[in-house]
């Protein structure tokens, strides 16, 4: 069998039916009872959503359990059938994209990179056509329609309009990322923050699975932050929601990107720490991966320059804690490779700055490879696809 790219809408947008789905994809399968419990809805309005579910083929009822309930449903679980669609998704950084296949799960099934030819969005949408045509030949024999794409890019992405509307590590303002993807590939396709589609796939399957409350923050070239508040991912009315990478915590501190002073990106961004890591120890460093050698080596001044990053890090975690009082707060990015070096100092001043209980939330570390940052645009999509979210798409707005 091969795989097909067809449109196909979802077959019973009602947000009773995203959330029952939503709820089977990330604790399935469930029996309706418990699908109703987790979802908070009635167990009728469970079985009403479920019925065109299980009918089209997206949900799958499982043999095996009690013939009826006792208010007369059946109790057999219900799950998703992952091998029912497939949806790609990709992550463009300064370098590369990073493009994976997933099915309805968001199981990844294949995963490939390219590097980019250039920044500019012509080259950008020239690599990512390439990638999505190597994937879908790849994936021939997966016998599923491709019902989706999502693009992930950092910076400021207007989801709902499908406008990236400033990446600064791209150097982009106001392209219409959405309308030109689908254009080029065929595909309806969803364009999110990078950080922002990374927190969907936490939430459904990782680290923030069953939390309602929790953030995602993420080190490297830029310090992002996804949110979770009360279950639901926060985008924020022009949605930049999370940029704590922009919230000055030395006023006198370093000039950033954004035209403040003393940003937490302009301390602990990976571009802050070499130029920082220069001026210390006088070297020539080209990149981070010898500042961490050098702050290895021990040399003169090396280390406090990610002791101060990581200060920088800890009060921006410590303003999350503060103003939300997420149960847990999980570290990720590419900076994770030098976490030794500026943990303690992430944890000390989290401590300080965090005031009462927010002091005692989990703090954890999770190093996710960008193949997993893919998988989240690839969340993002099959968000879409289900809760008829804004996607641009052939003969789509």
């Amino acid at each position: 069998m091969r795989s097909t790219s067809r449109t196909e809408t979802f077959p019973a947008h009602t947000p009773a039916a995203s959330q029952v789905f939503t709820t089977l994809l990330s604790h399935g399968p469930l029996a309706r009872l418990e699908a109703a419990r987790l979802a908070g809805l009635s167990p009728a309005a469970v079985t009403k959503a479920v019925r065109p579910l299980i009918e089209a083929g997206y949900l799958v009822e499982d043999a095996g359990g009690e013939p009826r309930a006792a208010l007369g449903r059946p109790a057999n679980p219900v799950r998703v059938d992952g091998g029912r669609a497939l949806f790609l998704g990709i992550k463009v950084t300064g370098d590369e994209v990073i493009g994976v296949l997933t099915d309805l799960c968001c199981r990844i099934r294949l995963a490939r990179r390219l590097p980019l030819s250039d920044r500019t969005p012509r080259a950008v949408l020239a690599d990512t056509a390439a990638l999505v045509r190597q994937l879908r030949f790849e994936a021939e024999d997966f016998g599923a329609p491709l019902l989706g794409l999502g693009v992930a890019v950092s910076g400021d992405v207007d989801r709902a309009e499908g406008v990236v509307r400033y990446s600064p590590f791209l150097e982009w303002r106001d392209v219409p990322l959405a309308e030109l993807a689908a254009t080029v590939t065929g595909l309806p396709a969803t364009v999110d923050n990078d950080v922002r589609a990374l927190t969907i796939a936490e939430q459904w399957f990782g680290a923030g699975a069953g939390l309602s409350d929790f953030a995602l923050v993420t080190v490297g070239a830029g310090i992002g932050c996804g949110l979770v508040v009360h279950g639901r991912v926060v985008a924020g009315a022009p949605g930049v929601a999370g940029a704590i990478g922009h919230g000055a915590v030395a006023p006198a501190g370093p000039p950033c990107h954004c035209g403040n002073r003393g940003c937490v990106e302009a301390i602990a961004g990976e571009a802050a720490i070499v130029a920082r890591m220069r001026q210390v120890t006088g070297r020539q460093v080209d990149d981070v991966t010898a500042s961490v050698a050098l702050a290895h080596q021990d040399v003169d001044g090396a280390r406090e320059v990610y002791a101060r990053a990581g200060e920088a890090i800890g009060r921006g975690i410590a303003t999350v804690a503060n103003l939300l009082g997420p149960q847990r707060v999980i570290i990720s990015g590419e900076g994770l490779a030098a976490y030794d070096l500026f943990a303690e100092q992430i944890r000390v001043s989290f401590t300080a700055a965090a005031f009462g209980s927010a002091a005692r939330c989990d703090v954890q570390t999770r190093p996710l490879p960008f193949e997993e940052w893919a998988r989240g645009a690839a969340a993002a999509a099959i968000q879409s696809f289900i809760t008829s979210t804004p996607a641009n798409g052939p003969g789509r707005g």
